[in-house]
């Protein structure tokens, strides 16, 4: 039967400044889970690009004394080009500067006024030109005399005519379905449960706050005071506000408003991945705009946590902004993909540390995988003319390893399901220390001499388990594994996890190894 199709999607990227280390994270995550996928046969449409209009990137191209196309023409290039440099997978890239998505952007406005959701109005409020948006003055902190926002963003008082989006007729839906039992089809599902209970507490208080005039928690979804957006459909003198230009862009690269679209049998997206700062917009606004639109919401949200610099925070200010480009320059692409998803659970805060990169490189990566890899592949071009010995009978002595190998891609599914990716990569290398262990306590290099047969066996039996490792890797470390799968000799058209079923052949000639991992030594 089957496997439906899989939409996946990173944040499209604010082309306010160039990548740094957390845009790479947030895409790695939705890059791997889409080559897992994949590989698991489902068809997969993986999204990322950048966001290009509002007033911060209005002011950073004045900044910058380009006009605002020409600079995010620039800037936009750079997160291309990081997709290249990280070896994403993405079915597409895109810009919410092009054609389809203004005309997506404004056919959504126009379903939403058709149905009464959106009215004119005024606006006043403090306002954060960083973070785009409105806080109510409970939210802030002063210093100074200067009011700031959570996100640490100057405000600033700002009235003018808005049209305005009823997000409060929507807000308890929203609660209902964020509390519909796990595979409920109408469930939107918040990732990690504690982000979802931040969004359950904030529309909660919200809805308390303002229970004698709901209206105040109706959203304002135009601008009058800069001219770098969406023009609103019928009234030019307003630009959409460019969270409602933004978000759309989920629906625009699937064909929206054409629902007879090929590609929009992709939606709803299965996985939203964002950061945790842009969370509230991505579980509240957005998935209220497409109800009001009559369209599904998305199935689930996952908020990542933050990146530290050796125990620091991250700025500018503090020139330690991790740059992805020069740490793959450095290390190597696939440990880098491997360390950023191997080190700290997703979801959680993490610190970066070129310490413990080295040691999860060295230890896990070289040590552990790459020298069993090393001494099998060398045994079998020693002792079995460097043919793959026969497909062998399990003995008692095997049990151990093959528990661990024969789960492997069930237990992936398991965890990448949940986005639990460090599990997944901790589930693999239990399995490779279990086949370093059986290689030592079976030693092959000893057989020969004693049971020939036996040594073919067990050098197949860590073949298999070696294939095992190889295709389940190819999702975080698609080149190295690419290389070890050479080695193997398993045909590229047996790299998918069904093909794992089907053994390879006796006989089937393996090229003499070489290494997949660069040691690197630590400073003293």
């Amino acid at each position: 039967m089957a496997k439906p199709p899989i939409y996946l999607t990173t944040p499209i990227y604010y082309v306010n400044d160039k990548p740094h280390i957390g845009h790479a994270y947030t895409s790695l995550a939705t890059d791997v889970l889409a080559r897992f996928k994949r590989l698991d046969g489902h068809e997969v449409f993986f999204l990322t690009g950048t966001d290009e209009h509002g007033q911060k990137v209005e002011k950073a191209a004045q900044e910058a004394g380009e006009d605002p196309q020409a600079f995010t023409d620039r800037v936009s290039q750079a997160f291309r080009d990081l997709t290249v440099t990280m070896g994403f997978s993405n079915d597409d890239f895109i810009r919410t500067t092009e054609a389809r998505h203004k005309a997506a952007c404004v056919a959504l406005w126009q379903v939403l006024a058709e149905r009464g959701e959106i009215y004119l109005g005024d606006y006043e409020g403090w306002y954060a030109v960083r973070d785009e948006a409105f806080y109510g003055p409970d939210e802030l902190t002063e210093r100074d005399g200067v009011r700031y926002a959570p996100s640490g963003a100057p405000v600033e008082w700002v009235r003018e005519p808005s049209y305005f989006f009823r997000l409060s007729k929507w807000l308890p839906e929203l609660l209902r379905r964020y509390d519909l039992p796990e595979g409920h089809p109408e469930r939107i599902d918040i990732q990690p449960e504690s982000r979802r209970n931040e969004i359950r507490a904030f529309i909660q208080q919200g809805l308390k706050d303002f229970a004698d005039r709901p209206e105040k928690l109706d959203l304002s979804v135009s601008r009058t005071s800069f001219t770098w957006g969406v023009k609103v459909p019928g009234d030019p003198a307003h630009v959409m506000y460019v969270w409602l230009d933004a978000l759309t862009n989920y629906i625009t690269a699937v064909g929206y408003p054409d629902t007879h679209h090929p590609r929009w049998k992709f939606w709803p997206a299965d996985v939203h991945f964002v950061g945790k700062d842009i969370v509230r917009f991505h579980t509240i606004y957005w998935p209220a705009f497409l109800m009001a639109a009559g369209i599904a919401p998305p199935r689930r949200v996952f908020a990542h946590g933050w990146w530290t610099n050796e125990g620091q925070k991250i700025s500018k200010s503090l020139g330690n902004v991790i740059d992805p480009v020069a740490l793959v320059a450095e290390y190597g692409l696939d440990p880098v993909r491997y360390f950023l998803l191997r080190e700290v659970p997703f979801g959680q805060d993490g610190d970066f540390s070129r310490k413990a990169l080295v040691n999860r490189l060295n230890g896990e990566l070289a040590d552990a995988l790459g020298n069993l890899a090393n001494r099998t592949l060398s045994l079998i071009q020693r002792n079995c003319e460097g043919r793959l010995p026969a497909d062998a009978a399990r003995s008692v002595e095997d049990a151990a390893l093959f528990a661990s190998v024969d789960g492997v891609v069930d237990t992936l599914r398991k965890h990448l399901d949940q986005q639990h990716f460090h599990s997944a990569l901790e589930a693999i290398f239990a399995s490779v220390r279990e086949a370093n262990a059986y290689i030592t306590r079976q030693a092959p290099w000893a057989l020969r001499k004693t049971d020939p047969a036996r040594m073919a066996a067990v050098l197949r039996h860590l073949h298999t388990a070696l294939r095992c490792y190889a295709t389940a890797l190819q999702p975080f470390m698609p080149g190295t594994m690419a290389a070890l799968l050479d080695q193997l000799g398993v045909p590229r058209d047996a790299r998918h996890f069904a093909a794992l079923d089907d053994p390879l052949p006796e006989g089937t000639p393996l090229p003499p190894p070489s290494p997949l991992f660069r040691k690197i030594e630590l400073p003293a």
